[in-house]
């Protein structure tokens, strides 16, 4: 499928069929994944058409012309931007079968069990073990910093499952079942007040091997299709000219000429100039991701909408004085999707500190660039080879 124009006769006898006036908005995304056109460039049969992914755009245009709903990608943006593409990538014909569909409808919401309280920055060490029992494995350990764990139906989730080899190599990923009874999420309450994070216990936590993905063992290769996909899904996000948070303060900036300054007029252009930059290379990647997968350049994107983040909502909370140190509300809220941009100013400075934590620390970014990108010489590590079990914990 390449010919823009059939996809747009396609989209319009989707739309005939099942007119967005009249029908519910589930059963509209449940006809537009079996009709391909959820995700173009997926296969036939699981939600696309094997077309290229810039021929989205051709179906996302018409269908928002005739008013039809979507699947709110932001409640559930780990199960779209890194559950999806790692199932399509390593998943059984069964387990596509099985999770595809309902995930990209929004039925289903999945989250992330990566992070450990040992293992944050150094994923690799984590020490979530399962062990294999007949035809299932028992799961046991502790996950922390996991956004939408109290919404969430699946996880993914990667488990130790061979402690005397080096730590990247006893590794398995799998599918986890969030309502299981040895799953119990807490919530993790941030300097927002909110908790969109969670901290999760797993206890003899039953996994069945069909949901594993991937070989036993192999488990790093298949999470870093999910890490690689996580960090564009961040950092490379489609977005307009002067939009996000530089959006923001730029609103402020015009509408409140009494608080200008030549110095903050000055780091507002900055700003504003380091923002365009990363929006047109976020574009750059996103084309050379229709052309394959993402690779470690992910990482530069997600770098700098961390920084940028940061440095343009202290520079809002400068440029508001004593108005911006205000906060609305510091009730415990679990709110179901993530807001970058909303609420006040106050809001967005604290929310942003978060940005250069989640998706993998900054530090560990500049060293995936460093090395993967940039091709310099890799920092020396004692570790690698170690068995995990005798590594210093």
């Amino acid at each position: 499928m390449t010919d823009p124009d059939e996809l747009r006769r396609r989209t319009q006898a989707l739309l005939a069929e099942h007119d967005p006036a009249v029908t519910e908005p589930l059963d509209f995304l449940r006809a537009r994944y079996d009709a391909g056109l959820a995700w173009v460039h997926f296969p036939h049969g699981h939600g696309g058409l094997d077309a290229p992914r810039a021929l989205q755009a051709v179906v996302d245009a018409e269908l928002a012309a005739a008013g039809a709903p979507g699947n709110d990608p932001g409640r559930n943006g780990i199960g779209l931007g890194m559950a999806a593409p790692t199932i399509l990538r390593y998943g059984t014909e069964e387990q596509k079968e099985r999770f595809l569909r309902p995930l990209w409808t929004g039925e289903e919401v999945w989250c992330q069990l990566f992070s450990e309280p040992g293992a944050g920055s150094d994923l690799a060490a984590l020490a979530t073990r399962a062990v294999r029992d007949g035809d299932s494995w028992v799961v046991d350990g502790q996950k922390v910093w996991t956004s939408s764990a109290h919404n969430a139906r699946w996880a993914i989730l990667i488990a130790r499952t061979d402690p005397d080899v080096p730590k990247h190599r006893g590794i398995t990923y799998f599918v986890c079942d969030m309502t299981d009874p040895g799953v119990e999420v807490r919530p993790l309450r941030q300097i927002t007040g909110e908790a969109e994070f969670n901290e999760v216990f797993l206890t003899g936590v039953r996994i069945p091997d069909a949901h594993r993905l991937g070989a036993v063992g192999e488990g790093w290769k298949v999470a870093q299709t999910t890490l690689n996909n996580e960090r564009v899904a961040i950092g490379g996000q489609r977005m307009p000219r002067e939009s996000g948070m530089v959006g923001k303060v730029a609103a402020t900036w015009r509408e409140r000429p009494e608080l200008r300054t030549h110095g903050l007029h000055q780091r507002l252009l900055s700003g504003w100039v380091g923002a365009e930059v990363a929006r047109l290379t976020g574009e750059r990647l996103r084309q050379q991701l229709a052309a394959g997968h993402p690779g470690p350049e992910g990482a530069g994107t997600k770098l700098a909408f961390a920084r940028l983040a940061q440095e343009l909502s202290g520079l809002e909370v400068e440029l508001l004085g004593e108005e911006g140190l205000s906060y609305d509300d510091w009730t415990l809220r679990r709110p179901e999707a993530v807001d970058f941009t909303g609420r006040e100013a106050g809001y967005r400075y604290l929310r942003a500190k978060g940005n250069s934590i989640e998706g993998g620390t900054s530090e560990i970014l500049r060293n995936i660039i460093a090395e993967r990108v940039l091709g310099l010489p890799a920092e020396p590590r004692t570790d690698k080879d170690l068995p995990w079990k005798e590594l210093a914990r």
